[in-house]
């Protein structure tokens, strides 16, 4: 999809972030929208910033771990705008945690969100992409999804998943000769709340210092803007990339991962004991 305006953008995890980042940004572009989202007040914001570009907008709050509530929203999408041309599966949280102390609930609730929300709104939309004859899903993984990080075991786990998840989906759709591509994208910090509203636990506290500091040590290393990545997804998408790494620190790390694993996880082991 060379030109997006006209098509129809749906959008999960709108309310902010990179998401609503994508929702600006498509609306500058000519796209019409259809967001979502479970925070109702940042989905409203991101409706009120994109309704003046004088393309229709529509949002409701939806929680991408509900797979039945999923499969609605996207016929809704699909009868309130006549088609759907790009989606975009962004919603996701974080989890902080040993494996020793994670609790199962808070293991399931991340894997919940942030793979099987991405399954659900790849499968659910599929259909009425293909029924476009022109259409994009754009997968939500992270640098993460690439290499292993200490505290961080469940997202890890979901990120790879997404990442064998949309890379099999793309040759699946090259092979069946289909309409629809998809890309896989691959952020590393950017300047979001994911880090704020995380799930921590006393394990981050030991590995970190306090899990505050967790969060703070995460913003100082999130040098990229939503606005930015907003952008670069909307270029992998135009240009049909297989995948797309989002700020220079996903560069570098794109390049550790292909260290011999041992190589690496040494490194990661010693910057966690200095920070002990």
């Amino acid at each position: 999809m060379k030109d997006l305006r006209g098509r129809v953008a749906a959008v999960t995890g709108a309310g902010s972030g990179i998401g609503r980042a994508l929702a600006e940004e498509l609306a500058r572009r000519g796209a019409h929208l259809a967001l979502c989202d479970v925070d109702e007040a940042g989905l409203t914001e991101t409706v009120g910033r994109c309704e003046g570009a004088g393309v229709k907008v529509t949002a409701q709050r939806v929680d991408v771990a509900d797979r039945d509530r999923v499969h609605a929203w996207a016929d809704e999408v699909a009868g309130e705008h006549g088609q759907v041309n790009l989606v975009v599966n962004n919603a996701g949280v974080a989890l902080g945690s040993t494996i020793r102390s994670m609790s199962f609930e808070d293991f399931r609730w991340l894997i919940d969100i942030d793979f099987w929300g991405v399954v659900h709104g790849t499968n659910a939309f599929l259909p009425h992409l293909e029924r476009s004859g022109e259409g994009h899903i754009v997968n939500l993984s992270s640098v993460f999804g690439l290499i292993s990080v200490p505290t961080q075991s469940a997202y890890n786990a979901a990120k790879f998943a997404v990442r064998g998840f949309t890379d099999a989906l793309r040759m699946e759709l090259k092979i069946a000769g289909s309409p629809v591509s998809c890309t896989t994208v691959l952020p590393g910090g950017v300047r979001t709340n994911i880090a704020r509203n995380a799930r921590m636990d006393a394990s981050v506290a030991t590995m970190a210092g306090d899990t505050e500091r967790a969060r703070r040590n995460f913003d100082r290393i999130a040098i990229t803007t939503p606005e930015r990545a907003a952008r670069r997804i909307l270029q992998a998408v135009e240009h049909d990339r297989a995948r797309v790494l989002i700020g220079p620190d996903a560069q570098l790390i794109d390049l550790v991962s292909r260290l011999a694993p041992g190589v690496y996880q040494r490194v990661m082991i010693a910057g966690a004991r200095r920070l002990r």
